[in-house]
């Protein structure tokens, strides 16, 4: 059997899905619940570097991450070592009730990331809880309920979460009533941009709407304890936010007093090139949240907020499991690595990878735009570069395609082929994944 450690790129010795794989999902189709969402039959078995292994011996190159989470890679040697060693020592006591000595050893190397006044770290078990911890650390702060988020963003399934998340309607439907107090505003998606704007100026009417219609006619912005956005669009599309956007969102928000909240989950931990993606503006939100990539794929997140912002009482918030030991120490091994290796490894490659696919809006009748930063890039699907008709169809054709040529790749939005490989990608791996999605591209126009 071919394993995962022999190879960078992709290995296929049976058709897909395999024995064994069709095997376990038949099991899992019998007693896993029909939520969960699977857009091909990978059943993974192990992984090493970018590279996964099916039960079937089958090796894909992987351009998903567990959605953008396996940031260092799959069981890198650093991170496999530091949860063993943590594993053996202590697993658990609670850091709600009692210390480790590793859990600010983690909040001072990400606090000190962000620059401004000094900042405190609360830990989670996911990004959803950071989002909900956010929402109450806002209201604590500011004293006041009222929260405001945009269309298309996705912040969470939980109650809190969800009520932000403007995603997709099935991420909402049937469950009743979600927290009140919440209204949405059209995100600045430049390749739509109801006023022809460009990636550089798209957005300054949503600005006004926010000061001359959400705050005169729906909120007095003095009821309004923060606005959260992501400065790339995760499940939106991979829409990055323009700079100058995110600079008078901040404005406003300090104007008024309202908590700038940057959900980061997605796009941070060194992804874009940076350690997050709002820096690529120069903004230094109120409250940051964060998870996915933190930790290697243990589950963990944060969020953190200036030391005057974070002042509530002992009591106010807490958690069992966040900031778990043996997470803790995969965050720590991940931080290193990221900070030393794989920061910069995602500018470089991200760049290399970009510029491989800038002309694919010239090249493929159905690419309607490239987009994105570092290792977070979107390829937007279209039926018509003219009308720009999206075209789920065609996007799912490709993603469903990649996976029968060992690429594995998700969707994100309605229409947008999204890629987040590992940080630690190559330039070959990049070019096996570019080659691959133009045999698959040309696949999907074939239908049309």
């Amino acid at each position: 059997m071919i394993t995962a450690m022999d190879t960078k790129l992709p290995r296929l010795i049976t058709a897909l899905p395999g024995p064994n794989a069709r095997r376990v999902v038949e099991s899992d189709t019998k007693f896993m619940s029909p939520s969960y969402t699977r857009d091909y039959p990978l059943v993974a078995k192990r992984g090493y570097g970018a590279i996964v292994e099916d039960v079937d011996g089958n090796a894909f190159l992987d351009f998903a991450a567990g959605i953008a989470v396996c940031s260092t890679g799959h069981c890198h040697p650093k991170v496999v070592a530091a949860i063993q060693k943590q594993a053996a020592e202590l697993i658990h006591m609670s850091g709600t009730d009692f210390y480790y000595e590793s859990m600010p050893q983690l909040a001072e190397k990400l606090v000190n990331t962000l620059p401004g006044a000094p900042k405190k770290a609360f830990f989670t078990n996911s990004g959803a809880e950071a989002v909900e911890g956010a929402i109450k650390l806002a209201r604590y702060a500011t004293k006041r309920d009222k929260m405001i988020a945009f269309y298309g963003c996705f912040h969470g399934r939980t109650m809190g979460a969800l009520s932000l998340t403007a995603s997709k309607t099935t991420q909402r439907k049937g469950f009743g009533a979600l927290l009140s107090g919440v209204e949405h505003i059209p995100f600045p998606y430049s390749y739509r941009c109801a006023h022809g704007h460009t990636a550089e100026t798209c957005g300054a009417e949503i600005l006004e709407v926010l000061e001359q219609q959400i705050f005169k006619r729906l909120f007095d912005p003095e009821e309004v304890a923060g606005i959260i956005i992501e400065p790339i669009q995760g499940e939106g599309g991979y829409v990055v936010a323009p700079n100058f956007f995110l600079q008078e969102l901040q404005r406003i928000c300090r104007k008024h007093g309202i908590m700038l909240i940057a959900d980061e989950v997605q796009s941070g931990m060194g992804r874009t090139g940076k350690w997050w993606a709002h820096q690529f503006s120069g903004i230094e939100p109120d409250i940051v949240c964060s998870a996915k990539g933190i930790a290697s794929g243990m589950p963990l997140g944060a969020f953190f907020a200036p030391a005057s912002i974070m002042n509530w009482k002992p009591g106010s918030h807490g958690t069992t499991f966040g900031g778990n030991p043996v997470c803790i120490a995969s965050a720590l091994a991940t931080t290193e690595l990221i900070e030393t290796e794989y920061m910069e490894n995602a500018r470089r490659v991200g760049d290399y990878l970009l510029n491989r696919l800038s002309d694919w809006t010239q090249k493929f009748k159905i690419v309607g735009e490239v987009r994105g930063r570092g290792l977070m890039i979107g390829i937007e699907i279209v039926r018509d570069q003219r009308t720009k008709e999206r075209a789920p169809d065609l996007r799912n054709i490709i993603v469903d395609a990649a996976f029968h040529k060992g690429l594995c790749i998700l969707g994100a939005g309605e229409n947008t082929v999204r890629l987040s490989p590992p940080l630690l990608i190559d330039e070959e791996q990049a070019d096996f994944a570019a080659n691959t999605l133009e045999a698959c591209i040309r696949e999907a126009e074939s239908k049309l």
